[in-house]
């Protein structure tokens, strides 16, 4: 049986605290929350060890865990990989990130963000994959020693230029050459720009290069608000033996929070069931 995380945004918008959102994501059935870091703090990088503690035993209380982060540059406006002049304060705060990360106890980082990976005028595919290879490999080297993994998230090409397809950010991986860096699919995004998404699972999970999976709708909903092929992409998921908890990410709610998490996984469940 396949793991979900929920991804707790939604869940922080419509006003419940951290323990009231991992007490709804445990009654549904998901094994944790994937935290967006601004939910937590205005400079969530800069949380002590002891706040990180407190969040951490929130979340356990309730009899699920923190399963990572995403979403991770959204609480810093002016921070940017792609811009020389603010690379040392980013590397700082995505440092920072995946400590806070590692003390949550959680087990990746998705890094998407499009607003802070503009591609500088005139600059190539390839000079962009060294300058992003060169961006990442201290922060790669952060979380091998922490003990967790950094997922550069291929992004839909209405968002950005600069990595929208799975190769793409497969070949940043292989030029930061760390087993703590990978990439990971995106399904409503994937959906969008390299359909079918099933067979990019059944591609690229193989490879070793695949560090995390989100799911929700090409339509920007969860599973189960729209006509993505859910049960041939969890068929997928399943036939290639997906290890690790899959992050329900929807970005608009149907009624509320708890009800799209709630259709989210239930969607998923019922894949899975008419698999057996």
């Amino acid at each position: 049986m396949l793991e979900y995380a929920f991804c707790n945004e939604l869940l922080a918008e419509d006003g419940l605290d951290l323990a009231e959102q991992a007490r709804v994501a445990r009654a549904l059935g998901y094994a944790g929350l994937e935290l967006g870091p601004a939910t937590l703090a205005a400079e969530p990088h800069l949380l002590t060890a002891a706040e990180a503690q407190t969040i951490r035993d929130t979340v356990e209380a309730e009899g699920i865990r923190v399963t990572g982060l995403h979403w991770l540059l959204t609480p810093y406006p002016q921070a940017s990989i792609t811009n020389l002049e603010r690379r040392d304060e980013t590397r700082e705060i995505l440092t920072g990130l995946v400590d806070l990360c590692a003390a949550l106890g959680g087990r990746m980082l998705v890094h998407g963000s499009p607003g802070q990976r503009l591609r500088p005028d005139g600059m190539s595919d390839g000079a962009l994959t060294r300058h992003l290879a060169d961006f990442f490999a201290p922060v790669a080297e952060r979380c091998a020693d922490r003990g967790v993994t950094y997922c550069i998230e291929p992004l839909a090409s209405g968002e950005t230029d600069v990595l929208t397809t799975v190769a793409q950010a497969a070949s940043l991986v292989e030029a930061v050459d760390n087993p703590a860096f990978r990439t990971m699919i995106d399904i409503s995004a994937a959906g969008q720009v390299e359909p079918p998404v099933a067979d990019l699972i059944r591609k690229w999970v193989p490879t070793g290069l695949i560090g995390h999976i989100h799911a929700n709708d090409t339509n920007r909903g969860g599973p189960g608000m729209g006509d993505d092929p859910f049960p041939e992409i969890v068929a997928a998921l399943a036939e290639v033996g997906w290890p690790h908890p899959i992050g329900v990410e929807p970005f608009r709610t149907l009624i509320d929070a708890r009800v799209t998490a709630g259709i989210g996984i239930a969607t998923l469940r019922a894949c899975e069931k008419a698999l057996s």
